[in-house]
């Protein structure tokens, strides 16, 4: 395509008699450009003195490098041309801050305020977006007080949310802290944040507190899905069905989303009943919604139903996928289906063409090693799987092997889990209690004296319980 275009680009140079005309006629229709072109088109402005004798080409042809070139190349260009006479609009700027990557896009933006060319908040918004790194995102939260953006409500929300995605979770409190005005977009980054960064109850105490604020922010759809997910992740049924109760009095309660996500938090919290009359309940079931649903009852031990509801999402004509399969076939490995399990995977590969994954091969891993077959779980891993093993799948095997007391086994799977960077106090409790089942005593010493060496200590565990609404956490130790 790029040989057959060129020499159309070479014609259009030399019948306009302009060159500015020219290059404005080529810039306003070429973008992006493949590299070869943008390269010719580069070299034919150069030697015409278009980029320092005409502004209006010269500001396009900084936006269309930015979308024509790879990023660090492009970021070269730009330096090299844009100067105070060539500095496009404000406009221009942000479609070329869109184009680079987040460090070039900082470097840019520098850049072109010395020419005198500063912004607005959008180009701080637009540099936010994408911004994973807590130094990026340090030194726009520095512009964005600079400059007195900091009470533009959206560009607070997305300086939160970046901190958020930086893993700062801490920072994005502070910035919520103060906002003057926080609409409900900001309450949900704010529930959002404390939900990733593991701090569960937090999330849900917002809950109450966005319904007393003074403002008028009020919890919509986007907060009800986030805080049933963080009642999904702590077991919070009580909590969890104020939620649901609010959505419908709200009018969410109809919202596919809503319904999908409490399917998947009564599951959670062992109420089958529960979700699966919300399932029937619900018009319009999309993949997720039947996955949700079948990865339920896998998770409480109805294998055979979870079975049925695969077999009843194919009549109904739903297409399964990824998250379909590992719920199939954790059903299976949770009742023990082996010749199930593997009819499913065939399936998937087959049928479906689908690549399997980690979580498919663990599942498969699994219900293998419930079933005995060890020796056989251990080749597919090292022999068969087209994905790299990760620390859980060799952590699967690990349990399998204190189960059946396979100690040859077990120490195989230390060695990778060792390789891979990845163990853990549990990893080796499994491996002491697999030498202490088998009465091999002398193993069972080594193994204490390498973790007091290494100095390994077991974490302790979490389990909430839900009483009168309030949540109580209890931490437990396992001792070696």
């Amino acid at each position: 395509m790029a040989l057959a275009l060129a020499p159309h680009l070479s014609r259009a140079l030399r019948t306009v008699p302009s060159p500015s005309a020219a290059a404005t006629a080529l810039l306003a229709s070429a973008s992006p450009l493949p590299l070869r072109q943008f390269l010719q088109l580069h070299a034919h402005l150069l030697r015409t003195g278009v980029l320092v004798l005409a502004p209006a080409p010269a500001s396009a042809f900084l936006s269309l490098a930015a979308a024509s070139l790879p990023s660090l190349r492009a970021l070269a260009v730009l330096h090299q041309h844009l100067t105070p006479a060539s500095a496009p609009s404000t406009f221009c700027c942000n479609s070329i801050l869109r184009s680079l990557s987040e460090s070039d896009g900082l470097s840019f933006l520098r850049h072109m305020r010395s020419v005198g060319r500063r912004g607005n908040a959008f180009s701080l918004a637009i540099l936010l977006k994408p911004c994973c790194i807590p130094a990026h995102a340090r030194q726009l939260h520095a512009n964005v007080v600079a400059e007195g953006h900091l009470q533009d409500a959206l560009l607070a929300t997305s300086l939160m949310r970046s901190y958020t995605n930086c893993g700062a979770g801490e920072s994005a409190c502070k910035v919520f802290d103060e906002m003057l005005v926080k609409d409900t977009v900001a309450w949900n980054v704010l529930i959002s944040c404390y939900a990733r960064n593991k701090r569960t109850k937090d999330a849900l105490k917002l809950f109450d507190e966005m319904r007393r604020s003074e403002s008028e922010a009020e919890p919509d759809e986007v907060t009800c899905i986030l805080l049933l997910q963080a009642c999904t992740s702590l077991g919070a049924l009580d909590f969890g069905e104020q939620i649901w109760e609010y959505a419908m009095e709200h009018g969410y309660g109809g919202k596919l989303k809503v319904r999908n996500s409490l399917i998947t938090m009564y599951t959670r919290c062992g109420c089958v009943q529960k979700a699966y009359e919300v399932f029937c309940g619900t018009p319009r079931k999309t993949v997720v919604t039947w996955s949700a649903m079948i990865s339920g009852l896998a998770a409480n031990g109805f294998g055979k139903d979870a079975i049925s509801a695969f077999e009843e999402m194919s009549k109904a004509g739903v297409a399964p996928d990824a998250q379909t399969f590992t719920g199939v076939l954790s059903a299976c490995s949770h009742s023990g289906l082996v010749d199930e399990g593997f009819r499913f995977f065939d399936m998937m590969c087959y049928e479906y063409q689908m690549m399997p994954n980690v979580r498919h091969y663990g599942c498969i891993v699994d219900l293998m090693g419930r079933a005995g077959l060890l020796d056989e779980a251990y080749m597919l891993v090292v022999k068969e799987m087209r994905v790299a093993p990760d620390a859980t799948i060799w952590r699967t095997l690990l349990g399998a092997c204190r189960i059946h007391g396979h100690v040859d086994l077990g120490e195989k799977v230390i060695s990778h889990l060792i390789e891979l960077k990845a163990q853990q106090a549990g990893d080796y409790v499994l491996l002491l209690n697999t030498y202490a089942a088998v009465g091999d005593w002398t193993k069972v010493a080594e193994i204490r004296k390498l973790m007091k060496e290494n100095g390994i200590q077991t974490t302790p565990g979490c389990t909430t319980v839900e009483l009168n609404s309030e949540l109580h956490e209890f931490f437990f130790f396992f001792l070696s």
